[in-house]
């Protein structure tokens, strides 16, 4: 039996084709991404895909393509000119209520009043890329591998 400080190391070469993916689920998240076609991307089986992507990003590709879409969602949101439906739409969902329901999850509110909290803010000289990173939807899940690691004692 191996050790528990044993992890599998990755191949550079691995690391690239999910890049890759990764790549197109950013560029592409408004549009119907499904597990075979990512994992087509990544010259892989769609089951060995979601292990490897796992292992490297800390979540399956389906949650990390959500996150973005809320991301986008939630800048949308922020605009202020287009319905809850519309942004849903917009960026690829194809049920609001999964959407929704999704979207509060990861951001602790539901999108209309997500909308309506933005609306009443005063808005704030705040750089882009700083409120990118303070408003990115954090999920509620438990440590990844890598952070497990990384918080190890004698690390």
């Amino acid at each position: 039996m191996l050790p528990i400080m044993h992890r599998e190391r990755m191949k550079p070469e691995e690391l690239i084709r999910l890049r890759r993916a990764r790549d197109l689920m950013d560029r592409w998240y408004a549009t119907p991404l499904d597990v075979p076609t990512m994992a087509q991307a990544a010259l892989m089986s769609p089951s060995h895909f979601t292990r490897r992507f796992r292992l490297a990003y800390g979540e399956t590709p389906y949650n990390y393509l959500m996150t973005r879409r809320i991301e986008r969602a939630m800048a949308l949101l922020r605009r202020g000119d287009l319905t809850v439906t519309e942004v849903c739409l917009a960026v690829g969902a194809s049920s609001l209520g999964s959407f929704s329901a999704r979207f509060t999850e990861l951001v602790g509110q539901s999108p209309s009043a997500y909308q309506a909290a933005q609306r009443a803010a005063p808005a704030a000289a705040v750089p882009a890329c700083v409120a990118k990173s303070w408003l990115r939807p954090k999920p509620s899940r438990g440590l990844s591998r890598i952070e497990e690691a990384d918080a190890r004692p004698g690390r």
